[in-house]
């Protein structure tokens, strides 16, 4: 796949100056149930967006599962940037960011709106850094492969938000926890990744293979579950101490960091459930993660 390059134009909005303001704007989004569950999805190969197969056909059933969101606000492994953005567009175009595959796939189009409001409301909510309002992203393949299994009448606002490449793993931890009035207002709030994520290791061979995973592999994912399980999350933000193992499965940590959003926004007694727990080729895990 292509590395996408950053962002280089950038038209700045108006936001909300005061809570009250926040509170007019989000009435519209009033949740009457429970706080909406917030997950981490392993996204994997871009192919898994127009293929029928068990992670594809796990992602249908996760959204008939959860309530139906009023939104859904994606950080996407696929989209650094320096500084902190949002997606602000009406109408988000879907970007095909990688190389080498059936043009079935970049022919693939998710027409969901956008929500510049709740663009705005987002950029308001976060105190610890400065969000530029962006319009000229769109959806990248680490939201619409995703996505559009979900909910593929389109029917519901989909925003990005991206991920800071200047900043360490405690920043986007923390900035996450800024986000959790969303839940609250029916958002749904997704980190698309892979917590093992070594495409140079990866047996192309083996692709087919159900669920097969070097050692290496299977030990850190493992050691990943059981620190979410037990909400040991400082060792999760200081990943790299985990061991060698740990640092083949997050050669770069952009697959990584959505994790951390997702772990940032755990409320203190929220349940945990693991799906699509299983390895490709070696060297990359679809595990995935619902909270709530």
């Amino acid at each position: 796949m292509n590395r996408t390059q950053f962002l280089s134009s950038l038209l700045a909005m108006g936001s909300i100056n005061t809570f009250s303001g926040f509170k007019s704007f989000t009435d519209d989004l009033i949740y009457t149930g429970s706080v909406m569950p917030t997950l981490f999805i392993g996204h994997g190969s871009p192919m898994n967006g127009i293929e029928d197969n068990e992670f594809s056909r796990t992602w249908s059933a996760m959204a008939k599962e959860i309530p139906t969101p009023k939104a859904v606000l994606v950080v996407s492994a696929h989209w650094m940037t320096r500084g902190t953005q949002i997606t602000a567009m009406e109408s988000p175009k879907t970007i095909h960011d990688f190389g080498g595959f059936p043009r079935e796939l970049f022919e693939v189009q998710y027409p969901a709106k956008g929500d510049p409001i709740l663009a705005k409301e987002t950029q308001k909510l976060i105190k610890s850094t400065h969000v530029e309002l962006d319009h000229d992203w769109g959806l990248d393949h680490g939201t619409w492969t995703i996505i559009r299994h979900m909910y593929p009448k389109a029917n519901i606002p989909i925003l990005q938000l991206s991920i800071d490449s200047g900043q360490n793993m405690t920043y986007h931890y923390d900035l996450a926890r800024e986000l959790a009035d969303l839940r609250q207002k029916g958002v749904l709030i997704v980190g698309s990744g892979n917590i093992v994520h070594n495409l140079r290791m990866l047996d192309w061979g083996k692709l087919n293979a159900p669920n097969y995973a070097f050692d290496w592999a299977k030990q850190i994912n493992q050691k990943m579950k059981d620190l979410i399980l037990n909400n040991e999350h400082e060792r999760l933000v200081k990943y790299e101490s985990l061991g060698r193992e740990a640092l083949m499965a997050i050669p770069t940590p952009e697959h990584y960091i959505p994790l951390l959003y997702v772990l940032g926004l755990k409320g203190k007694n929220e349940k945990i459930r693991f799906f699509n727990d299983m390895a490709v080729g070696g060297s990359l895990t679809m595990t995935s993660v619902k909270i709530g």
